[in-house]
């Protein structure tokens, strides 16, 4: 939401003025009608279920249909803490996840044990990626959660957002673990960094930037930039895997893209991940301006919904 400097001073809340209020009631608008747009692909996928999202960019400057993403973090034993602290409640997790075909052997252990070893996300197992990383971003402690936009009093407090009421597997109220769990502690430069790189990325969903993370993705998102952040992954290399996970969580959106950008003579793996991530490609608006540039968007597949 705010202009990205060179020099980030420490997080301050947006000023109150009526551009920020309707620009809040912007975003509220559009993640309700994405929701509807998401509630409708979940409905059909129910009728289709072996339909699956598989877009990603892979190295042949191409949008390919069959690959992963490693993330480069140490997931340990962040589960096991969240099922502990009651960031997660196993019971309604599980109970969930049934009703989605059941976590597989690999899920189950990211909840139990400590895991060690590469991450991948892939077309399958992304949804479940972004509950487990809106969990820790909800309530791994940090300075963006206290003293940024969410806490700005015009929005009538932080737990009114879809990225905090709308957490409804943790035990008791979302808020009551709200920055509340020292999970993974940040240096003050990987504090910055994560204050930084959040400023540029969007979500298509809304019209925030991560900073202002007031839905399950921007959650998600800031969850994934403190867990690089610590595993001191460079700011370039984060918006790489940004980007790639957020084809993964959009896919549709990233391929209306591609397509946009190919008809500019250019394509979206070779393209620079900090501008496509950026306000004028990423946000809700930037996005629905190209769309208005193409014939025909791209309506393939469905990513994680801003829910549950």
């Amino acid at each position: 939401m705010e202009e990205q400097k060179e020099n980030i001073s420490p997080a301050v809340p947006p000023q109150k003025d009526n551009f920020w209020k309707w620009v809040a009631l912007f975003a509220i608008v559009v993640s309700v009608f994405t929701q509807i747009y998401y509630i409708g692909l979940n409905n059909q996928k129910k009728n289709n279920p072996n339909q699956e999202s598989r877009t990603v960019l892979n190295s042949e400057n191409e949008v390919s249909l069959e690959s992963g993403v490693e993330l480069p973090i140490e997931w340990q034993d962040i589960g096991k803490k969240m099922i502990g602290a009651g960031v997660i409640d196993e019971q309604a997790f599980q109970a969930i996840y049934k009703s989605r075909g059941g976590l597989s052997p690999e899920q189950k252990r990211l909840l139990s044990e400590s895991v060690s070893g590469k991450i991948m996300m892939t077309a399958q197992n992304s949804a479940y990626w972004l509950n487990l990383l809106w969990a820790f971003g909800l309530a791994n402690k940090n300075q963006i959660l206290d003293k940024g936009p969410m806490q700005d009093s015009q929005y009538g407090g932080a737990g009114n957002f879809a990225s905090t009421g709308g957490w409804t597997l943790a035990k008791g109220n979302p808020m009551s673990h709200y920055s509340a769990h020292e999970l993974v502690k940040l240096t003050p430069d990987e504090q910055f960094l994560v204050e930084k790189v959040s400023k540029g990325i969007y979500r298509p969903c809304c019209g925030n930037s991560t900073y202002f993370p007031d839905c399950n993705h921007g959650m998600a998102m800031l969850g994934l930039l403190e867990l690089m952040a610590a595993n001191g992954v460079s700011e370039q290399e984060m918006y790489k895997v940004a980007l790639r996970v957020n084809t993964y969580w959009f896919p549709d959106t990233y391929l209306t893209i591609d397509k946009y950008l190919k008809m500019k003579g250019s394509n979206l793996a070779s393209a620079d991940p900090k501008e496509i991530l950026g306000e004028e490609f990423s946000s809700a608006y930037g996005y629905q301006g190209i769309v208005s540039q193409i014939k025909a968007p791209e309506r393939k597949s469905s990513g994680g919904g801003c829910g549950v």
